[in-house]
């Protein structure tokens, strides 16, 4: 574990050393409270709660997720250090468990400084704080998901737009396999055990449960299967890299 911390520390640092932390926060920041104040109306809704916040998350981490995990594993091969990193005293999978923390921690302080919309909301009503912490719980498992499918797209090429092209195209999947449009059309040709099973891979399925504070261990367990089978993945990539 030692070995893990000690990388997630090292890319934590490089994450705050540069730009590219504090323009993911301040973007993240702006966007979810224009989404929330302006698209939402949240405080036209006269309704105590973050459901006006929380709907947009999946969308905008669609987008600045894999802006911050693009360069995890493309920056490494892109300038040759990977070769490096690998013959270090570390295994692969404790080098993939750290730079998957490090970047999991930046995605979680960006949702910690968020903390004003939850006093707001107990300053103007009675809100039920205890969904308020579920749907953060479910932003934050959604948020891993989007970096482990990055993490391994990373892997995948030196070339940081294409990892954050294709890690935004199988994350797009993943949101629009549960939409009435998708299973509508599925219907149409798809038993309906097909259209569920495609359903079920849908991360929006998921979220919402967690949004309405419904905390399902249906709901954990597929976000845990997908984090998992990504480093999974991304650990088989640069195994493979490793001995090419």
């Amino acid at each position: 574990m030692s070995a893990i911390f000690t990388i997630a520390k090292r890319e934590l640092g490089g994450f705050f050393n540069s730009p590219v932390a504090y323009v993911f926060l301040v973007i993240f920041l702006l966007l979810s409270g224009f989404m929330t104040f302006m698209i939402s109306n949240w405080f036209g809704m006269g309704q105590a709660n973050l459901a006006g916040f929380l709907v947009w998350h999946p969308w905008l981490y669609l987008f600045l997720v894999p802006a911050v995990g693009m360069r995890m594993w493309s920056e490494e091969r892109r300038l040759g250090t990977i070769e490096l990193l690998l013959t270090l005293p570390v295994t692969p999978w404790q080098a993939i468990a750290g730079k998957f923390l490090a970047a999991w921690a930046v995605l979680g302080i960006a949702l910690l400084l968020t903390f004003p919309m939850i006093v707001t909301v107990n300053a103007l009503g009675h809100p039920d704080n205890g969904i308020i912490v579920a749907g953060y719980l479910g932003s934050f498992l959604l948020a891993g998901a989007y970096l482990a499918v990055t993490s391994m797209t990373s892997a995948l090429t030196r070339n940081q737009v294409v990892s954050f092209i294709i890690s935004v195209v199988v994350c797009l999947f993943l949101i629009l396999a549960g939409f009435p449009p998708i299973t509508d059309l599925l219907v149409r040709w798809a038993s309906p055990g097909v259209v569920e099973t495609v359903a079920s891979f849908s991360v929006m399925t998921h979220f919402v449960g967690l949004q309405k504070g419904v905390v399902d261990s249906r709901d954990l367990l597929y976000f845990a299967s997908i984090i998992g089978f990504s480093l999974f993945s991304t650990s088989v990539i640069l195994r493979a890299h490793r001995a090419g």
